[in-house]
C-alpha cells in the first residue's frame, strides 16, 4: 500500500511578487519511506545542497525503513540490535514522550497487528476475533527498551515508526539545510517543515486534500492524516490506523485531521493519534501536547 498524500504545496509557491525581486525557487525531488519527496530553496548552489539532502533521506531511511534492509528491519527481525544509530533513539525517545501525551494511543509496537491485518485483508477477508487477540498481546510500548547500549524488544514484538518518521526525516533535512545557512525552505517528506517563510517574506501555500482548505506555513510544521487516507481492503473500509485498544481500525470519525507543531515528527505523530479520540481526548491530548494546534478536524 502506498502512503496516501494529504498536504500539496499550490503553484502559487513559485510565484514571487513582481516587486519583491526574489530569487527563483529550486525543486529538489526524491523518494522516501514509500513517497515522493521534495525540497524548495532558492540559492546558487541549491543543486548541490538538494543532493545532500537526499543522500541524508537515504541514509535516514536505511534507519528507519520496513520495506527495506535498515536498522528497523534488523530490529524487528532479531529482537535486539546493539549500539543504535543515534536517529533510532532520538525517534524513539519522541515515539515515547507522544506514546505517554496521548493516552497510549500512539503505539509503534502497533506493527504486528498492521502485519496482521495487511496479510488477512490481501487474502480476501479482515482476521478473525482471536487472530486480533493473540496479535495484541506483542503490543505495549512499555516493553521496549532502549538506551546507547541497545534497543529490544519483548519476544515476537516489532515496531512502525512510520507514524513518527517522515516527520522526523522532514526535520532532519530541515536541520542540515539551517545549518548551511539556509532557514527559509519548504521541506516535504509528505509531512511538511517551513523552518522559515519564503525568500520574498511570504508563507508557504498548502492545501489540504479533499478541498479542505489551505494555510500558509511558516516557521512551523503541518502533518495530516485520516482514518481511511490509506486502506487494507479494495472497498476502502478497513483504514490502515489502528486502535491498540482494540486492535481494529479507527472508526471512521474524522475524515481529516491536521495538525501543526513546531515538529514535523510531534505534528505527525499527533495527527495520528488524533485519527483515534473523539474531541474530549483531542483536548486532553494537546493539554499535554501545547506546542501543537488543530488547523483541521473535519468530520466523515
Amino acid at each position: 500500500m502506498n502512503r496516501r498524500r494529504f498536504l500539496s504545496i499550490s503553484a502559487a509557491a513559485f510565484v514571487a511578487g513582481p516587486a519583491l525581486a526574489a530569487p527563483a525557487l529550486t525543486r529538489i525531488r526524491g523518494q522516501a519511506l514509500g513517497t515522493g519527496v521534495q525540497i524548495l530553496l532558492a540559492h546558487p548552489d541549491a543543486d548541490a545542497m538538494g543532493r545532500r539532502a537526499l543522500a541524508e533521506i537515504a541514509r535516514l531511511e536505511a534507519i528507519f525503513s520496513l520495506h527495506r534492509e535498515s536498522d528497523l528491519a534488523r530490529l524487528n527481525r532479531a529482537g535486539h540490535i546493539p549500539a543504535p544509530p543515534p536517529e533510532l533513539l532520538d525517534c524513539l525517545s519522541l515515539a515515547a514522550h507522544l506514546h505517554q501525551a496521548t493516552g497510549g494511543l500512539f503505539d509503534p509496537t502497533i506493527q504486528p497487528l498492521w502485519r496482521l491485518h495487511a496479510e488477512r485483508h490481501a487474502a480476501g477477508a479482515p482476521p478473525s476475533a482471536s487472530e486480533i487477540a493473540a496479535a495484541q498481546r506483542l503490543v505495549g510500548w512499555e516493553r521496549v527498551e532502549f538506551g546507547t547500549d541497545g534497543v529490544r524488544l519483548a519476544p515476537g514484538m516489532a515496531l512502525t515508526l512510520n507514524g513518527i518518521a517522515q516527520g522526523y526525516i522532514a526535520d532532519r533535512i530541515a536541520a542540515l539545510l539551517g545549518a548551511e545557512g539556509l532557514t527559509d525552505v519548504l521541506v516535504d517528506t509528505g509531512e511538511l517543515v517551513a523552518p522559515g517563510v519564503q525568500p520574498d517574506g511570504r508563507g508557504w501555500p498548502v492545501a489540504l486534500a479533499g478541498g479542505q482548505g489551505s494555510v500558509m506555513l511558516r516557521q512551523a510544521a503541518l502533518a495530516s492524516s485520516a482514518p481511511l487516507g490509506t486502506t487494507f481492503d479494495a472497498l476502502g473500509a478497513a483504514g490502515h490506523i489502528l486502535d491498540p485498544r482494540t486492535g481494529t481500525p479507527a472508526p471512521a470519525r474524522w475524515r481529516l485531521v491536521s495538525v501543526t507543531a513546531p515538529s514535523a515528527a510531534v505534528a505527525d505523530a499527533a495527527s495520528t493519534a488524533f485519527c483515534l479520540m473523539n474531541r474530549q481526548e483531542i483536548g486532553q491530548a494537546l493539554r499535554a501536547l501545547p506546542s501543537c494546534h488543530i488547523i483541521a478536524l473535519r468530520a466523515a
